[in-house]
């Protein structure tokens, strides 16, 4: 009788539901930086732009890009694995499609400040669209005050051109690594099926929509019957008024 090694099988299913875990943690988290970086990037230009700003969206931007590149590295090194289980693999895919689509998400917001940079310029205040986005006198002064350097914008311009310079090629960067990821791993979206069941509605608030129909129901069947009991008492009246006048036209 053969004998099997179960401590293998078991240390290999522990080390791919760590994998799987690790990878579920790491594009969660890309989701939550690629939203806020979404956040940030509709405020440039507006009258809420500033050097501060930029630099969050800078920070944020490394920060996706760092997830990116080791997630990338992550799945793509179990999804090219054979012997990866196939419920294993259909979860990594998942990841996949969620890790690629945030990532593209990340690409064209970084696109669109690059391109709103080049419109609006902090060197140039008054070009700013005035929005309307303002906090009151205390925000805005803890804001400028929590500027580690208010020297800095002296230099706005100089800055500026360093930044978009560095943003070009992270945007090349992103872009390369998007077609990396396609070459390396064929994972077709339109054939990746999530699972799971919809969250189920309250049973109260689906019996009370019911009612709530049927007592609308009700009423407009109860209209209508008025409707159609006033309309053939004024026919019957009509009949007997005209009958009326015959007779009496006949019989004069």
């Amino acid at each position: 009788m053969p004998l099997v090694n179960n401590k293998v099988g078991d240390d290999n299913t522990l080390g791919t539901n760590k994998a799987l875990a690790d990878g579920k943690a790491l594009v969660e988290s890309l989701i939550k930086v690629v939203a806020c970086y979404r956040h940030l990037a509709s405020c440039v230009g507006g009258c809420t732009d500033s050097l501060q700003l930029r630099d969050e969206l800078k920070q944020t931007r490394e920060r996706a890009r760092t997830l990116a590149t080791t997630i990338c590295q992550h799945l793509t090194l179990h999804l090219r694995d054979k012997s990866l289980p196939v419920e294993q693999r259909k979860e990594m895919e998942l990841l996949w499609v969620s890790f690629s689509s945030s990532l593209e998400l990340l690409h064209i917001d970084m696109c669109k400040v690059f391109n709103m940079g080049d419109i609006f310029t902090l060197a140039e205040c008054p070009s700013l669209v005035q929005t309307g986005l303002q906090g009151g006198s205390s925000e805005v002064a803890a804001r400028a005050l929590s500027l580690p350097d208010l020297s800095r914008a002296l230099n706005a311009n100089g800055l500026e051109n360093q930044d978009r310079e560095t943003m070009e090629q992270e945007i090349h960067q992103i872009d390369h690594m998007i077609d990396d990821m396609e070459a390396k791993v064929n994972v077709l979206r339109w054939m990746v099926e999530p699972h799971g069941s919809l969250p189920a509605e309250p049973q109260g608030s689906v019996d009370s929509a019911s009612l709530a129909l049927l007592s609308v129901d009700d009423e407009q069947l109860a209209g209508r019957r008025d409707r159609n009991v006033a309309l053939l008492a004024l026919c019957a009246v009509i009949l007997v008024a005209t009958t009326l006048s015959i007779c009496i036209f006949f019989f004069t």
